[in-house]
């Protein structure tokens, strides 16, 4: 069952919503201030966020602004009564995925939320895990387990692999170190988040890059890492 917070702080609408929410099959969550909606957003980690902007505590941008920041990557809709342009494109700057302006119906809703889970879904399961990944020059054959760069073999480590393989199959999302250690690594590894940061050196190095070159692996400044 997907899990769906909603951050509104009108009793009347947060309880609408989730009681749409539950009657379509979601299991829904309120908070009816920012500073709680974030915090459940790292106790429940919902598969998607219904996030007012003018909330008390911490408004919606700050909020959306703050989880981008860390590389949270789970989807938000914002829901406000403001209808001008530029809070549109506000909340899409700072990283929302899409936007709907009230007063609205729920079945529009409750559209737009199964849109946007559609959407990741299809991103997630976009390239198999045995699938050959070309970007540009760079060639990523996992039934071989190897690399290669402008036609040349590229000898990595088997990490070393599955790092570049881990972020070529998600290519365009931005993962924080400690996700990629959970990821690439596994959950129980106990080392550093700097241990990411070597290995991305690494591979840039023998792919003939210099260490600081993002033309394929690029470094999100505050954030971590994506496949450009």
């Amino acid at each position: 069952m997907k899990k769906v917070l909603i951050i509104e702080d009108e009793p009347n609408i947060r309880e609408l919503i989730l009681y749409n929410l539950e009657a379509n099959g979601f299991r829904g969550i309120g908070a009816d201030d920012g500073i709680m909606g974030i915090t459940l957003v790292h106790i429940e980690k919902p598969d998607l966020i219904l996030l007012d902007i003018m909330l008390p505590g911490k408004n919606g941008y700050d909020i959306c602004k703050e989880l981008r920041g860390e590389g949270n990557q789970t989807p938000i809709i914002m829901l406000t009564a403001k209808s001008d342009e530029i809070d549109k494109v506000l909340g899409l700057e700072f990283g929302a995925d899409d936007y709907i302006t009230k007063p609205f119906g729920i079945r529009e809703l409750m559209a737009r939320i199964n849109a946007v889970l559609r959407r990741v879904e299809e991103k997630e399961i976009q390239i198999a895990p045995g699938t050959t990944i070309i970007i540009d020059e760079l060639t990523i054959d996992p039934e071989r387990h190897q690399v290669s760069f402008r036609g040349e073999k590229v000898e990595l480590t088997s990490r070393e692999f599955d790092l570049i393989h881990f972020l070529s199959r998600n290519r365009g999302v931005v993962f924080t170190r400690d996700q990629l250690l959970d990821k690439v690594w596994g959950i129980d590894y106990a080392g550093e988040t700097r241990t990411v940061d070597v290995h991305i050196r690494y591979i840039r190095r023998k792919l003939g890059l210099s260490e600081q070159e993002d033309r394929y692996i690029q470094t999100i400044r505050g954030k971590g890492y994506k496949m450009a």
